[in-house]
């Protein structure tokens, strides 16, 4: 009989590596020109905005995995801290979001490999790509890991070449104090708060499947811990990478309105600090950046949907199943092989990216109104910091999210409510048919 369980192998630092290969050191340099662009030229107070947004949320996370450490994540907080109901559609929009990381992910591998070796035609890299991701991930969790260890090797010393060139091109060019400029953060004469804002919910772009942390709770040795440091702690480090990386980039080119090309634009700035070295560097990074999203997000959507088979509210044999040889629920790891190819041949890049948003941001707000439910009313934590950690924090982190949300594009919300439709009509008819709240392990505390 195939095992219901994971085998607890990874350590604090196991996760902390995990969610930065996720979300990728690298994660400002696709998205930087367009923050840079909607904010006036205020992409590292974006990136810190958005840091605080994300810093509530992650606390969150931390909380629901410590009283609940299951694969589950978003589905199993919210299940617990509201109800079945509201849980259900919290893990099928996290279904949504974590299908698309993959998704996006061999999309983008693919262009670019497109692009390095054009005579390969695009549906070949996109079959090589979800093959590859898929059969390290069966292998195993382990297996992952140490594959996410080297990704993140040659990710980190990228984005650690990058910030040392453009620093020595600052100092060419203006000496030591032209790398402590106020401009660079602040510049009093384009500030307003609308294109702040837009810019900062442009920039949680860079950290969206943090949250996949949290369903590796059954793969942790110690996940009442560690899955709440490990989150915090990549927040923080992610904000440190992406706020040098688009500081410097700033110093080295302040004129918004002359980028050539804005979504491009950090391959640009790459070959003004490095050459045509640097900006082959830059493309290299950003197909590894690509596989690494894919391979990770792949292992966290396959416990997603673990966690909700194991309650029975998703088919149980497909999705609960464990392979009892590599100790990974290889059918679901099937399925997302077959999710990911068949869009990455058929959906249009930009659509999938406005998705991603919808889905992430809907269980982010649900798992910060279950920590509100869940320790300040049905447990009555109320009193010093629990004031904070169990109202406030996650109040300011479900507004915030909420105001992101809602500022998608038409095109998104409509996909996406098509999407929560769905949902609605399978939950009808399924907990018509099977109406007790799935029991879901944890301790409540």
């Amino acid at each position: 009989m195939a095992s219901k369980h994971f085998t607890r192998t990874l350590t604090r630092r196991d996760l902390i590596v995990y969610g930065l290969v996720i979300l990728t050191p690298t994660a400002a340099y696709p998205v930087y020109g367009i923050v840079q662009s909607v904010s006036n030229g205020h992409a590292a107070l974006s990136y810190l905005v958005a840091m605080v947004a994300m810093l509530f949320t992650a606390a969150s996370y931390g909380k629901m995995a410590g009283a609940f450490p299951s694969a589950g994540s978003t589905y199993t907080y919210a299940v617990r801290g509201l109800n079945a109901h509201i849980g259900f559609l919290a893990g099928w929009a996290m279904i949504l979001d974590y299908f698309l990381i993959p998704l996006l992910s061999v999309i983008y591998a693919a262009l670019t490999a497109e692009r390095m070796l054009p005579a390969v035609p695009y549906p070949v890299w996109a079959v090589l790509f979800t093959a590859a991701i898929s059969i390290v991930n069966v292998r195993g969790i382990h297996v992952t890991a140490r594959a996410g260890n080297f990704l993140m090797l040659v990710m980190t010393a990228s984005a650690i070449l990058f910030l040392f060139l453009a620093a020595r091109w600052i100092v060419a060019a203006g000496g030591i104090a032209a790398l402590f400029q106020w401009r660079g953060v602040f510049n009093q004469k384009l500030f307003s708060i609308h294109p702040l804002m837009m810019g900062a919910s442009i920039a949680t772009l860079s950290y969206i499947g943090f949250d996949a942390i949290s369903t590796l709770a059954e793969d942790a040795i110690n996940p009442e811990r560690d899955i709440s440091i490990a989150t915090l702690t990549v927040c923080v480090l992610q904000t440190v990478f992406c706020v040098l990386t688009v500081y410097l980039a700033t110093l080295v080119w302040p004129d918004v309105r002359s980028f050539p090309h804005t979504e491009t634009v950090i391959l640009d700035i790459g070959k003004a600090v490095g050459g045509n070295f640097m900006e082959a560097v830059l493309t290299f990074v950003l197909l590894v950046a690509g596989l690494a999203s894919a391979l990770t997000g792949q292992a966290g959507a396959s416990r997603l949907l673990f966690g909700m088979g194991s309650d029975g509210v998703i088919s149980r044999k497909v999705f609960a199943y464990v392979d009892p040889v590599y100790n990974t629920p290889t059918r679901s790891i099937r399925l997302m092989a077959a999710i990911s190819l068949t869009g990455a041949l058929v959906l249009p890049f930009q659509m999938a990216v406005e998705l991603l948003n919808f889905g992430a941001f809907v269980g982010f707000i649900l798992v910060n109104c279950s920590v509100i439910r869940h320790f300040y009313i049905r447990l009555k934590q109320r009193t010093g910091i629990a004031l904070l950690t169990n109202l406030l924090f996650p109040l300011l982190g479900a507004v915030v999210c909420g105001y992101v949300w809602i500022s998608l594009s038409r095109d998104a919300k409509l996909v996406g409510f098509a999407w929560m439709g769905i949902g609605v009509v399978y939950l009808v008819a399924r907990f018509n048919s099977q109406p007790e709240i799935p029991k879901v392990e944890g301790t409540g505390q």
